[in-house]
């Protein structure tokens, strides 16, 4: 199956039963769930509670075991750890450590992912922009209200640059502005090529931004597809022109009995959604400069997002362009090709570094009883032997000596 088609989350017959401490099955959380998600995608996942949303998304991060039916992210098993760092998750409640700042929490978030210090401190800085926080990076998280807590987990979800980014409840505790805002962010990160999973009660902001939703209850699947195909109505025609007399509204009803034997169901003027209202005026303050406590405006998608997506177009290509190249024939020599550096070998040559540098005898080392007789070699260069020709059996190459 080609990448573009290979489902990033496939669920079949997916089952969990919580028993009791006898063993017997107490609740039937999730039952016979199959459901597909595939890359691009923004998927919903609604549901009264207890229906079973929680749940699928623990199994989904290999929290939970599931009773029966198969799993698969990215064609793994959720507990496969290659498969962790692909993931960003913001759970329903934000869970950060009180005592840090903003700066120091992405920058902890960074460190479980090993990201290098300059990468962690580009992506912190562009993550508080994006968020809003930018200002505010030196309080500490336990002084955050409950939505300056959210953005904050918005951004430890993005910090690893995630290919499958799960949301659950993104909006709760938001002002309508930085719901808006939250959305926003979602759709453009879904127009970048990111697959989110999201998990909300709030309906209008699953209505705004998602493909496909799929809605439980009972733990079981009672309706799932393509969001435009579930809510439109097919049984009604809407037309909307700008504004008509009350003469022409009544040669139309004439026209349509005449003509389809039917008749005007209602008329009236559309109306603004309250959100978007809302948003209307506070940016009307906003320019006006009047001075507030509250969020900043956010500021613009950080780039290192889509360098995960762009890298792997590129690997894509020049993978097909290797498989273009004819094969040699007539019996020609042909060189091998050179093994490429991989990251181990980057590993190796720090660590040979920082133990050169241990390895430098200092002064007061120089009362230290002398090593004993015997053929000696310098241990960096040994090591280094022993490294590159560990390195270079691992690539294929010769162990010879």
């Amino acid at each position: 199956m080609s990448q573009k088609t290979t489902p990033i989350v496939h669920t079949a017959g997916l089952c969990k039963v919580f028993r009791d401490f006898w063993r017997r099955p107490k609740v039937a959380a999730v039952k016979d769930l199959n459901m597909e998600i595939r890359p691009g995608q923004i998927f919903g996942l609604l549901g009264p509670n207890g229906s079973g949303k929680s749940t699928t998304i623990k199994m989904l991060l290999g929290l939970l075991y599931p009773s029966r039916g198969r799993i698969a992210v990215f064609g793994k098993a959720p507990t496969d750890v290659s498969v962790k760092n692909r993931i960003g998750f913001l759970p329903e409640e934000s869970y950060l450590y009180r005592f840090l700042d903003a700066r120091e929490t992405l920058d902890y978030y960074g460190r479980l992912f090993r990201l290098p210090e300059r990468v962690r401190t580009h992506r912190t800085e562009k993550l508080l922009d994006m968020v809003g926080l930018r200002h505010e990076a030196r309080r500490r998280i336990g002084e955050y209200s409950k939505g300056m807590a959210r953005r904050i987990g918005l951004a430890q979800a993005l910090i690893n640059d995630p290919e499958f980014l799960i949301l659950d409840e993104p909006t709760s505790g938001l002002d309508p502005i930085g719901t808006r805002q939250i959305k926003d962010v979602i759709r453009e990160l879904g127009r970048m090529g990111k697959t989110i999973l999201l998990s909300s009660h709030v309906l209008a902001d699953v209505e705004d931004v998602c493909d496909e939703i799929s809605i439980l209850y009972g733990g079981q699947q009672r309706a799932a597809g393509d969001i435009k195909d579930l809510l439109s109505k097919t049984e009604l025609t809407q037309i909307t022109t700008e504004k008509l007399s009350e003469e022409t509204i009544e040669h139309i009803r004439d026209l349509l009995t005449r003509l389809e034997k039917k008749d005007i169901v209602s008329v009236g003027a559309p109306r603004h959604r309250l959100e978007d209202f809302f948003i209307q005026v506070v940016q009307e303050s906003h320019r006006a400069n009047i001075a507030t406590s509250g969020v900043r405006a956010v500021g613009e998608m950080p780039d290192f997002l889509g360098e995960r997506t762009r890298s792997l177009v590129q690997s894509l290509v020049e993978a097909g362009r290797r498989r273009d190249v004819a094969a040699p024939t007539g019996g020609e020599v042909v060189e091998p090709a050179p093994i490429v550096e991989t990251p181990r070998r980057a590993v190796v040559e720090e660590l040979l570094a920082s133990a050169k540098e241990d390895r430098r005898a200092p002064e007061a080392q120089e009362d230290s009883p002398p090593p004993a007789e015997g053929p000696r070699r310098a241990p960096v260069e040994a090591d280094r032997a022993v490294i590159d020709g560990l390195l270079k059996g691992s690539g294929g190459g010769d162990h010879s000596p």
